[in-house]
């Protein structure tokens, strides 16, 4: 099969960029964060701290990427860096936790928030089910069908938050006194409930990588990676803190939080939010433009996450008919089984254990990979790109993840043990499935978005 084309430009990898990010974590997360944290500045601290945490990730995958400008992220630079094996495991571990699970959690926000919308509570995972179904039909048909759609989705979402933005602090009916110190003000910070809630901030934050995945098809990837990763991070970090304003000017942050007495914060932040910003009918407008950003979400999420498991099945680490293409250029079979493995974890998970999944594990790696910029370069590897501050970004991020993990760890070893099962699972496939190295060539992946309108 021909090798894609570079043609993907600045403005389209960016979109592509924030389109990955933005989705369940900013729209769920919040409640859980005024659960754990109480006190608004300190929430907002950790947004931030989450954004300042994603750019350095960001910054060390431009300079790995201009480096090894290849199809399949994460794979390719731990395969390259470590041993064959992590790289494999690394794609599995974006089979489950950075894409199959990662749906799930959005699709289930999705339900939840049409369940406030029609009153339908109790069918969440049916709505869910339904949507993950459609939108894997609708990407496993036709390349540039599935890429005009979700151009237009990106659009929708980002147009949406702006608006709800602007019309929130200009005309709701919010009160800044919600932002005054509670429960011991900023305290939190160097506690383990803060790393925690790093969590939950960075799986809201996951996706900043996602033009690492298509490095392959990128027009003059120098510059334009490095670009297009720090520009959608950075636009991605200013809308969550904006909007984590308006929700706590909407709402103060005990409401959000739920009941002192038992964990049950409120999931549809966005949706509450707006009902106290501009009464019920006002609310419902936005909640439907918030399941309209969601819908995107899954949509980003299912186009992305086959490029993965098609350059693993290319280096004959995956079986070869995940890297299959129909003749519309649709890696059909990858799409399918990602799908039917997002259903899978809305069947048997809830929001809250696949959110605490998803965050570490994906923290987990991240760092392996921000570390691999280290090994390559120690071996006299040189990039167009190089990472600001240098060794300051892989650093931060690293000792961030590490922190998280630990937090996790002590707080939760439940989804702990899955996360690990999971990475052994990895492993023993690695060891049933690769029956030789994999090769070094670039992977011959068709993207989902050779389309120039994103």
């Amino acid at each position: 099969m021909t090798p894609p084309r570079r043609q993907l430009g600045l403005w389209v990898t960016a979109a592509i960029v924030i389109a990955n990010m933005i989705g369940t974590g900013v729209f769920t997360g919040t409640g859980f964060n005024a659960q754990a944290l109480h006190d608004p500045k300190t929430i907002l601290v950790a947004w931030i701290v989450g954004g300042v945490v994603a750019l350095c990730g960001a910054s060390c995958y431009a300079e790995l990427g201009t480096m090894m400008p290849k199809a399949g992220g994460e794979y390719v630079y731990l395969r390259e860096a470590y041993h064959p094996a992590l790289g494999f495991v690394s794609g599995w571990v974006s089979l489950t936790a950075g894409f199959s699970a990662a749906i799930a959690s959005a699709a289930i926000s999705f339900a939840k928030y049409v369940a406030v919308l029609t009153h339908a509570g109790g069918h969440e995972k049916l709505i869910a089910i339904a949507l993950i179904a459609g939108v894997t039909a609708l990407h496993s048909f036709d390349t540039k069908v599935g890429g005009r759609i979700q151009a237009v989705f990106t659009a929708l979402k980002v147009g949406l938050i702006v608006v709800f933005i602007a019309a929130g602090l200009a005309s709701g009916n919010g009160d800044w006194s919600h932002f005054d110190s509670q429960h011991g003000g900023f305290s939190n910070i160097t506690t383990t409930a803060f790393a925690l809630q790093l969590m939950y901030i960075s799986f809201a934050y996951s996706g900043w990588n996602a033009a690492a995945y298509i490095a392959g098809e990128v027009e003059n990837p120098a510059r334009t990676l490095p670009r297009s990763l720090l520009v959608g991070t950075g636009v991605v970090m200013a809308l969550y803190v904006l909007l984590n304003v308006v929700y706590f000017y909407a709402v103060p942050s005990d409401v959000l939080g739920g009941p002192p007495d038992k964990f049950a914060p409120v999931i549809e932040v966005g949706a509450t939010s707006a009902t106290a910003l501009f009464g019920a009918r006002g609310g419902n407008l936005i909640t439907s433009m918030i399941s309209l950003a969601l819908v995107s979400a899954v949509s980003a999420m299912i186009m992305a996450g086959p490029r993965v498991y098609a350059a693993m099945a290319a280096d004959r680490a995956l079986p070869p008919q995940l890297a299959w293409y129909s003749k519309r250029g649709v890696p059909t079979v990858a799409v399918v089984v990602q799908g039917v493995l997002g259903i899978a974890f809305v069947l048997v998970s809830d929001l809250g254990q696949l959110l605490r999944f998803s965050g570490f594990t994906l923290a987990v790696f991240a760092a392996l990979t921000c570390g691999a910029l280290f090994i390559m370069r120690r071996r006299g590897m040189t990039s167009p790109y190089r990472t600001p501050l240098y060794p300051l970004p892989p650093l931060v991020f690293i000792a961030i993840s590490c922190w998280i993990a630990y937090a996790q760890f002590k707080a939760n070893p439940k989804e702990l043990a899955v996360a690990v099962l999971v990475l052994a699972v990895g492993a023993v496939l690695y060891a049933l499935l690769v029956k030789a190295p994999p090769g070094i060539p670039e992977a011959k992946v068709v993207s989902p978005g050779t389309d120039s309108s994103g």
